[in-house]
């Protein structure tokens, strides 16, 4: 059992992997015994997130690499083939929010979160799936967002990007299972990151927040990655075009936003 998701020594390749989730996904495959790849724009980032996996015994590197431009992912997929072998597995995880009502979003900012957030996806899937392709195996897992699902006013890019991700992920796990390839998506919910640091500096806003969550916590980066394992895991061997949702409950909770008179829902009892 102490490999029991079957990752030890499979190369592992993440996106976005300089902080964040990215970073708690790569200490994960990581601590699986897997040889982990983190790419990200932040070159020096990648290297530092690489050096601390390193130092606790895992063989890892860092590159920097740009997602949406097509020769550095090229770049990238050449110098991890040539350090760890054929990619087994990719998480495109890399993202941007660049917020702004429809009305008044400029087209530079609609081009670039879809550029990081959608078209990177699919650069990094070709390129490393290449190499999948080539051995008629690997798995990959494509992070989303409950964005995907349910529309943020003010953020209608990121949304917008987030829902294509999930169904660029169902279309390669219809167009590339025949070769073996697995794909998936996760939907995370409310995550204490770096991107969303400031929200919760707000005074109030963590509470609120936490209100909403059946499970009432924020989730960590490590509560993402431990799904993202297990879907580039052997144990998900006969999951394929899956989106999960990874929220403590958040989407159940629409309809407790509409006033229902008598049926309040009670607080927990006390001490739970």
């Amino acid at each position: 059992m102490t490999d029991w998701l079957r990752l030890q020594g499979l190369a592992c390749v993440v996106t976005g992997g300089a902080g964040g989730i990215g970073r708690a996904i790569g200490a994960g495959f990581a601590g699986a015994g897997a040889r982990v790849a983190l790419l990200d724009r932040d070159g020096a980032g990648a290297e530092a997130a690489a050096a601390a996996l390193r130092a606790g015994g895992a063989e890892a590197i860092g590159l920097a690499c740009d997602t949406t431009d097509p020769a550095a992912v090229e770049a990238a997929a050449a110098e991890v083939q040539r350090r760890l072998g054929a990619a087994d597995v990719l998480v495109n995880n890399a993202g941007i929010l660049r917020p702004g009502p429809l009305e008044s979003l400029s087209l530079a900012d609609w081009n670039q979160v879809l550029a990081v957030n959608l078209t990177g996806y699919l650069l990094c899937a070709q390129a490393f799936g290449r190499q999948m392709r080539a051995r008629r195996r690997g798995a990959m897992v494509h992070v989303a967002s409950i964005a995907a699902l349910e529309p943020q006013t003010n953020s209608g890019a990121y949304s917008a990007s987030k829902s294509a991700v999930a169904m660029l992920s169902r279309q390669i796990a219809a167009e590339w299972g025949p070769w073996g390839i697995r794909s998936n998506a996760v939907c995370p919910g409310l995550v204490r990151t770096p991107m969303s640091q400031a929200f919760y500096a707000v005074p109030g806003v963590e509470e609120r927040r936490k209100a909403m969550v059946p499970v009432r916590r924020i989730a960590e980066p490590e509560d993402i990655a431990d799904a993202v394992l297990f879907l580039a895991s052997a144990r998900a061997a006969y999951v394929n075009g899956a989106t999960l949702l990874v929220d403590g409950g958040l989407d159940c909770m629409l309809m407790d936003l509409i006033p229902r008179p008598g049926f309040e829902r009670a607080p927990p009892p006390a001490g739970t």
